[in-house]
């Protein structure tokens, strides 16, 4: 219960009784949580940080729109709604999709026709000047890039998402702001209280004690973890680029102030935030500095913070970690279903390319089998590619476990999606090699990664034909996994590599850039006049996966999908058991016809089933069921046709 002299006392901070009764009902559902991990990580200070928050939480509550208000209600009412199966995401850079934020306004139509209802726009608050990570070196948090438009242009942007069920996903990093943000500038300034929001150092005594564990994120163009900065006369940890201050979170004053960020971009309909970086936030010696304890504290506490105000509000984990630290961030023991919302399952994109590169699935099968099971009010976020490179995330034990070196495996993905190792059809580039670890991450679109660029450039039909379908199988398992699918801009139209990127001096640093292409609007028109070209082919293929995933409630995120051990390596088989019944995906890894024993799918799923993807039915009483190269099947329990 919350205390009664506490309620008392904020009372009469509200105007009407039931504003007040509703203030009051979050706060004592959710206050424990919020002090629990608040004390958890700073101790004695909490008392003073609780009475600080409470006056920014009710200054926000008060000036939430009504619109949003009543969007909380009905989030409260409809807890799951980032689990359910018509969830579709897409992701895409508000430039290089329509220009500015009011260009995406006219585009509105087309996501909804595709069935989005996650929006998420890549990094549009206001970077600094010049150099600025891709837009992860945030000057204000408050402003967005003056070229895409302002606040009042997101604003509006929200609510027309909002008036199409559509919820709109922006970026926020946590561990680190530009040179340049207004903390920085006064730090700079020799302003002891905010020299006290980063990790400065007078010499190199204590930097040095750090990097003896810390690993290095960009080693070719930012090696190190630390940056002599002239004006601050210090050493200041900036663990991505010298430019990106590491916010000191060990200060209650920076939970103060992100809690206050994260509601203003709330009230202006940010409806869920991608937390960057977060496995970074907390800092230890002896460590490498990532997935702390207190990470988890601070994150579960800003949720918490959050739900008191604005519970439509949803938290995304941008967590590319090992599977046993990942589980953290959606919460285990104390912390279990309190901690993000969503996280990425990075893992099942890697097993992906592992897979088709392989034509093996015993290391995707395995690797699943190694993650434990989610809390089941998260959800998983998952994806054939994204705006980011694809590293390697192959763990040494479970390459071993199916009898393969994990760093001769991802030596080999390597060369596979660079294109150097001999069959390859992929047309990927080399990117952040590490001669000291020999790790070697890979930028490319998911159709040029998949052979489709090699293809038509042999003017092949048959290499052509496989590339298209490794495609759809991709999405399939995406979108078939449970979760939310975040398709990535351009990806539904198989966009290839852009090399222009090459000759744009602030692009051409980094080759992530060859698979942010601009949206090609005239192909999104044209795949409706012919539907035979691989770009046609590949839109039908994934508008009929997504409607066919609208209509199966098996793929609720509450329900996790399992491996089933397969008697075939190129067969991956997938089990969800829903209480409608049992659920198998089937999915062929190969460029060859399979011919699947049939008592394997009978004993998961008995004498008839129904394929979700094209509606067709099974009796599973022959020997073999032939599966096609790259077939895909969501096989359902049904009973047998009158």
């Amino acid at each position: 219960m919350l205390k009664t002299d506490l309620a008392a006392r904020l009372r009469p901070a509200f105007d009407d009784d039931r504003d007040a009764e509703t203030f009051l009902l979050r706060l004592e559902r959710y206050g424990a949580d919020l002090e629990g991990s608040l004390r958890a990580v700073y101790g004695d200070a909490t008392d003073t940080l609780m009475a600080e928050l409470l006056e920014v939480l009710i200054h926000a509550h008060h000036t939430r729109a009504p619109d949003l208000k009543r969007l909380d209600e009905a989030r409260l009412l409809r807890p799951d709604w980032l689990q359910a199966p018509d969830m579709i995401g897409y992701v895409a850079y508000t430039d290089r999709f329509a220009g500015t934020l009011r260009g995406v306004q006219e585009r509105l139509e087309y996501l909804e026709g595709l069935g989005v209802k996650y929006f998420h726009l890549m990094p549009l608050l206001k970077p600094r000047e010049g150099e600025n990570d891709g837009g992860y070196a945030v000057q204000d948090y408050r402003a967005v890039r003056p070229d895409l438009g302002d606040m009042d242009d997101l604003s509006a942007l929200a609510s027309k998402l909002r008036g199409r069920g559509i919820s709109l996903v922006l970026d926020l990093v946590l561990n680190h702001v530009a040179r340049e943000h207004e903390w920085a500038a006064k730090a700079r300034a020799g302003d002891p209280v905010y020299r006290d929001y980063f990790h400065i150092y007078p010499d190199r005594t204590q930097p040095d004690a750090y990097e003896r564990t810390l690993p290095e994120v960009f080693p070719d163009f930012a090696p190190g973890n630390f940056t002599w900065d002239t004006e601050t006369s210090g050493w200041v940890w900036t663990t991505f680029n010298a430019y990106q201050w590491d916010l000191n979170w060990g200060n209650p004053a920076v939970f103060r102030e992100f809690t206050d960020l994260i509601l203003h971009l709330a009230n202006r309909g940010v409806e869920v935030f991608r937390l960057d970086a977060i496995a970074f936030m907390w800092k230890r010696l002896g460590t490498a500095s990532q997935n702390q304890p207190e990470v988890h504290h601070l994150t579960r506490a800003l949720r918490a913070a959050i739900r008191i105000v604005a519970p439509a509000v949803a938290f995304k984990a941008e967590a590319i970690v090992a599977p046993a630290d990942l589980i953290h961030y959606l919460g285990t023991r104390d912390h279990h279903g309190k901690v993000s919302d969503m996280a990425y399952q990075n893992s099942l994109m890697v097993q992906i390319w592992s897979s088709l590169a392989s034509r093996d699935t015993r290391l995707f099968e395995t690797a699943l089998l190694a993650f434990p099971p989610k809390p089941t009010n998260t959800t998983w976020g998952m994806y054939v590619r994204c705006h980011d490179d694809i590293g390697w995330a192959i763990s040494d034990e479970d390459a071993g476990r199916v009898g393969l070196s994990g760093p001769g495996h991802r030596h080999f993905l390597s060369d596979f999606y660079s294109g150097e190792h001999p069959g390859s059809f992929a047309r990927g580039l080399v990117f952040q090699h590490n001669p000291a670890t020999g790790d070697r991450r890979i930028s490319g679109s998911a159709a040029s990664l998949a052979g489709l660029e090699a293809a038509l450039d042999a003017g092949h039909a048959g290499w052509t034909d496989h590339a298209v379908r490794r495609l759809l199988l991709a999405h399939a398992v995406t979108l078939g996994f449970g979760g939310v699918p975040l398709l990535y801009m351009g990806d539904e139209l198989a966009l290839l590599n852009d090399y222009t990127f090459e000759a744009d001096p602030a692009h051409a640093p980094d080759n992530r850039w060859v698979h942010r292409p601009k949206m090609d609007w005239a192909l999104a028109e044209a795949v409706q006049d012919d539907p035979a070209t691989p770009a046609a082919r590949v839109n039908a293929g994934i508008r009929a996966l997504i409607a066919a995933r609208q209509r199966t409630p098996h793929l609720h995120a509450s329900v996790e999908s399992r491996a089933v051990p397969s008697p075939d390596s190129r067969v991956l088989l997938l089990r969800r058991d829903h209480p409608l019944g049992v659920m198998l995906c089937v999915y062929n890894f190969s460029e060859h016809e399979v011919a699947f024993p049939t008592y394997l799918l009978r004993d998961q799923l008995g004498e008839h089933a129904t394929d979700a993807v094209a509606g067709t039915h099974f009796t599973l009483q022959r020997a073999t069921t032939r599966l096609a190269p790259f077939r895909a099947l969501w096989l359902t329990q049904s009973e047998a046709p009158r």
